[in-house]
């Protein structure tokens, strides 16, 4: 595989103070061609302004994005919030549903994360739609997560041939919470464009609670209604990162059903997979061991193996943000910490051609984020 081009969706270096900081990337491939680049914006990572941007790449426009003069509020029941990620799918043509976790920030000063109980901020999902190709956007409307709570969009929307399409995310514990954390991922499926959703199915979830599959990343495999989900694992009892793990599954079924979560010897945490055409399962991952890296990485097995030779650098830079904790030995409320402070990452992936894939990461300096493209020959 070989990086042909590459380019910046958003500069940074360009927007005023209080956009300067943009994360949590997703793209999406509209019908008739053209693609929607969707992301957070602030003066800081989870600012409590935070909103969202979307670019266009217009199917004959030569790399060049360009901004879609919308605006998202904030504001959800008549409380201040603020937006944290944006995944877009196209349900028909022209129909469009955006997904984004919304974050309670009526109390400005306290964090995402609570040092004290570990919780997270009270949270929403919360769901748009747009009948214009993402021109504009109808009101907020919640996708529910009965029982469970701290929890956060995971990633991009799967859909089917059929149409059936499922909403990726994760739950964990809230804010105050004085319990243990107990931290799951789900999918939230729908099977009329996202009118109605089907009770949440569970694809990872230690009996244990020792070891967390956070921030699922699925795509669609060739089983009906299948699925190839990897997860940035981490081990709380060893306090340490394990490598990236993969599992196969489906939402057919009382509960859906998945199949063993296995180690595929890949470090890194975010891990998005893409089926290729050939069978090929293709990875594009972040791994902060020094210096980071954001790297495609390919198997022609399955999962089970992923030949260095064959994989493709996209990104290496030292993180320039002043973080703590390593792979090992980790202090679990400073690692959350440092979660909030870095500078580069969160893999997306999408085939552009039968030849090449598109992918997109934030990276840049804890004070300037951009987000950035690239497109890769896979051969």
């Amino acid at each position: 595989m070989k990086r042909v081009a590459q380019g910046v969706v958003y500069d940074a270096t360009q927007q005023p103070g209080e956009h300067q900081v943009a994360f949590f990337d997703a793209i999406c491939r509209l019908g008739n061609g053209d693609w929607i680049c969707s992301f957070t914006i602030g003066a800081k990572k989870h600012d409590p302004a935070g909103t969202l941007a979307l670019y266009r790449l217009r199917r004959d426009a030569a790399d060049t994005w360009c901004k879609i003069p919308t605006t998202f509020s904030g504001t959800y029941c008549g409380t201040p919030g603020s937006l944290a990620g944006a995944e877009i799918v196209e349900t028909s043509p022209g129909r469009l549903l955006l997904f984004t976790t919304w974050f309670d920030r009526s109390d400005p000063l306290r964090p995402v994360f609570d040092p004290v109980t570990e919780g997270l901020l009270p949270s929403r999902l919360l769901m748009s739609r747009s009948e214009d190709g993402g021109i504009s956007w109808g009101e907020w409307q919640e996708l529910l997560t009965p029982g469970l709570t701290g929890c956060a969009l995971t990633g991009p929307v799967l859909q089917w041939p059929d149409g059936t399409i499922a909403c990726a995310w994760e739950s964990y514990k809230r804010y105050d919470d004085p319990e243990p954390g107990r931290h799951a991922g789900w999918l939230s499926v729908s099977r009329d464009e996202g009118f109605s959703f089907e009770a949440p199915r569970l694809v990872a979830r230690d009996p244990q609670h020792e070891r967390y599959y956070w921030d699922q990343r699925l795509c669609t495999s060739t089983a009906h209604h299948g699925y190839i989900a990897m997860f940035w694992t981490h081990d709380r009892a060893r306090q340490a990162d394990l490598n990236v793990h993969l599992t196969h599954g489906t939402i057919d079924g009382a509960g859906g059903a998945f199949g063993p979560i296995d180690d595929t010897g890949l470090s890194g945490q975010i891990a998005s997979p893409l089926l290729w055409h050939d069978g090929r399962i293709l990875a594009f991952i972040v791994d902060r061991q020094r210096p980071g890296t954001l790297t495609l990485w390919q198997s022609c097995d399955g999962g089970r193996s992923w030949p260095v030779e064959d994989a493709c650098i996209v990104h290496s830079q030292e993180e320039l943000a002043a973080t703590t904790q390593g792979r090992d030995q980790i202090d679990f409320k400073a690692y959350w910490e440092d979660m909030i402070k870095w500078s580069f990452g969160h893999p997306a992936i999408r085939a552009w051609d039968d030849q090449h894939v598109l992918v997109t990461y934030y990276a840049g300096s804890p004070n300037c984020m951009s987000v950035h493209w690239a497109r890769v020959a896979v051969g």
